[in-house]
């Protein structure tokens, strides 16, 4: 049986894995440093070489890789059973031992899941630990990710991934056209694995493919929904370029939402002149989404678009390369606190004008009015319960107290 040519060109040592030189510097020094910390997180897309690093690592120390697909361990009984022999047991063959937990975003968080039972085997465990994710900034890692030394892999450029293409077709002899590896390379997104499976499809000796026009069809055109983490990070990092408007085109996030992301996360990327370039584009992306909502004007997408994307990467060209954890936008929990300190008042005012018998416009202005009139039986009346009468309770003492502090002045 025919090997696929991702299991047979998996790296194995650190000099087949490409342009990962500063995660590989990072991954010996946390295992020369062991047990200093005792967990590694490998983060970032999928296909940059997470699980080859660590096989590289147990390969070049002569160490006993004891490998976990966390998907499989959906219940502390069965991680404990599994994982827990692996951390307290020396190698018998080999120098030592590295435990490899792949695939972490599917660990589970309940009392009968994963994670706690991985966080508390972190601290007994007398081997190197591993953890490969393509997402670890979700919030049930908060006390995972406090727990280890965390390495972020950077997405791959086209160029490196046409490389590894080339060297695959010379090892297997193969040839196909300039233009056809061009865009296996383009169409893989930064993903190894992916570039690998569809070199694969275009080399079925079924298919004659002439060009690449002609392997489109074959290899169908990667709709992969990418992290905002990671196209945050191309639009304030990267040098701006023409694909730079196509970012957002591989996310399920609206432009409103990334427009707050973008909001939340400028300052932490761009100072001084760059900062006010920033969001001067980011005012004018708002202005031509207001335009889109009053008017109906959806042509206008494009304009916000492009500021949302070229706009806020254009503000510098001096680009930060340092490593940021982005944050998710404050602007929604200060509307979801806002929403909730006046969904009482809502409430009650739409009681009070199917009352009184007028606009729900009407009731509003004049609700300011509700905590002095209402008293018990009228409240009984309008039907409130014990949340919009302790509301009410607390807006007239407001009141009272402001009006004998007035007294007072």
């Amino acid at each position: 049986m025919t090997l696929p040519l991702i299991e047979k060109y998996r790296a194995k040592s650190f000099k087949e894995i490409k342009a990962q030189d500063l995660a590989i510097q990072e991954i010996i020094n946390f295992y020369k440093k062991f047990p200093a910390k005792k967990a590694l997180i490998l983060n970032g897309p999928v296909g940059t070489g997470k699980t080859c690093l660590a096989i590289a690592l147990a390969n070049e120390f002569n160490l006993e890789l004891f490998e976990l697909n966390a998907s499989d361990l959906r219940n502390r009984i069965k991680l404990e059973e599994v994982l827990k022999p692996a951390t307290a047991q020396q190698s018998l063959f080999k120098k030592g031992k590295l435990i490899l937990m792949d695939e972490a975003d599917g660990i589970t968080t309940s009392d009968r899941g994963g994670l706690p039972e991985l966080l508390a085997l972190i601290d007994k465990t007398h081997h190197p630990i591993i953890i490969t994710a393509n997402n670890i900034w979700q919030r049930k890692f908060n006390l995972l990710r406090k727990k280890c030394e965390m390495i972020n892999l950077k997405e791959l450029k086209q160029e490196t991934i046409l490389e590894i293409i080339n060297s695959v077709l010379q090892k297997e002899q193969k040839q196909l056209k300039p233009e056809i590896t061009a865009f296996i390379s383009q169409n893989s997104k930064g993903d190894v694995r992916a570039a690998l499976n569809d070199l694969q499809t275009a080399l079925n000796p079924k298919e004659e493919l002439k060009d690449a026009e002609e392997t489109k069809p074959i290899i169908y055109q990667r709709e992969k929904q990418e992290s905002i983490f990671n196209i945050l990070k191309r639009i304030f990092q990267n040098p701006t370029d023409k694909n730079t408007i196509g970012e957002y085109n591989n996310t399920n996030l609206k432009l409103d939402e990334i427009l707050l992301w973008i909001e939340e996360n400028i300052p932490a990327e761009y100072q001084g002149q760059a900062l006010a370039k920033a969001y001067n584009s980011l005012s004018k992306a708002d202005l031509f989404r207001g335009r889109i909502y009053r008017q109906q004007y959806w042509r206008f997408l494009v304009y916000q678009n492009f500021f949302l994307s070229a706009g806020i990467s254009s503000a510098t060209k001096l680009k930060n390369k340092k490593f940021t954890q982005y944050k998710k936008p404050s602007r929604i929990l200060k509307i979801w606190l806002s929403n909730q300190k006046n969904a009482k008042k809502k409430s009650i005012t739409i009681k009070y004008a199917k009352f009184t018998h007028m606009s729900k416009k009407k009731a509003n202005k004049e609700s300011f009015l509700l905590s002095l009139i209402l008293n018990k039986q009228s409240q009984k009346k309008l039907d409130l319960n014990e949340k919009e009468q302790e509301w009410l309770e607390q807006k007239r003492n407001t009141i009272i107290l402001n009006n004998n502090l007035e007294k007072f002045k």
